[in-house]
């Protein structure tokens, strides 16, 4: 971490509040998240998504994932709308188009959780990256490394674009060495950032988060705890649904990444430093937010 990266902390959030709902909000007010991603392999992943989303407050969730998983997904999340989509062979999402015409007045649009294949990532990118027109696209998972080969259709996002990357992933999308992105995460993060005009969360035992206007944070919190299966998927529907509910990218990477962490703490000082699972992470969001 950089002398120049600010510390987020509960003294950045305060300076960075929340949206404000009045009594008489109702769901589409707070805001639309759509979720794109799953596959056979993963088949719960999108539900870590979903559920955060929502304990985010985001108004509503719809998901679109491969069609075996719909039902059973509808049934475990009857909260979230559910668009069956077809699968390949490898259980992957093999067409996405149909969901363009859905993305009208979405807050905004997730790709790739819970997906493994780079192919498949491209295609639903080249399917729905044209027709996000709103709030901005959060990019994870398969579709960080996918986005190397659209970067020109990230960078012209009419919303922007959130991209949630661990080290490997980085790589991915830079054709950089993990080991050059570890030396110089600060630098690497603010060039990607602004090179792309979206925002960079990446991920680690610090987290930076970079702005295209060259701002960085940096979170240290946590605990080991949160290197366990599905944590990532949490980590992004808590940004999505921040973002759906109107805060600008840039603070909703910021708020998702300290709350993630915080829940991350509060169960290690609950339960013990390792053991806890992802699907506990996002009980612990509302009561955090309502402490800032």
């Amino acid at each position: 971490m950089s002398e120049a990266s600010s510390i987020l902390d509960a003294a950045w959030l305060r300076r960075h509040p929340l949206p404000v709902h009045p009594e008489d909000t109702d769901k589409n007010s707070r805001g639309r998240v759509m979720l794109v991603g799953g596959s056979l392999r993963v088949p719960g992943g999108l539900i870590l998504t979903a559920l955060a989303a929502f304990r985010a407050g985001a108004g509503k969730v719809q998901m679109g994932l491969p069609e075996p998983l719909a039902i059973p997904t509808g049934i475990a999340m009857p909260e979230a709308g559910i668009f069956a989509l077809p699968h390949d062979e490898d259980g992957e999402i093999a067409d996405a188009a149909p969901l363009a015409e859905r993305l009208d007045g979405c807050g905004c649009l997730v790709l790739g959780p819970a997906m493994a294949s780079p192919s498949a990532a491209l295609a639903m990118m080249d399917a729905l990256l044209p027709a996000a027109d709103a709030g901005p696209v959060l990019i994870d998972a398969a579709c960080v490394g996918a986005a190397a080969a659209r970067l020109a259709q990230v960078e012209v996002l009419a919303g922007g674009a959130i991209l949630t990357p661990h080290v490997g992933e980085m790589a991915q999308l830079t054709g950089l060495e993990a080991v050059e992105i570890e030396a110089r995460r600060d630098e690497i993060a603010v060039e990607w950032s602004t090179r792309l005009k979206a925002v960079i969360v990446m991920k680690g035992a610090t987290t930076l988060i970079a702005s295209p206007d060259g701002e960085v944070a940096a979170y240290g919190g946590g605990g080991v705890g949160l290197a366990t299966g599905g944590s990532g998927d949490v980590l992004t529907g808590i940004i999505a649904g921040l973002c759906a509910r109107g805060l600008p990218a840039y603070e909703a990477a910021c708020w998702g990444v300290w709350l993630h962490g915080e829940a991350g703490r509060r169960l290690a000082e609950r339960l013990g430093p390792m053991g806890f699972m992802a699907r506990e992470l996002p009980a612990e969001v509302p009561s955090l937010m309502r402490g800032i």
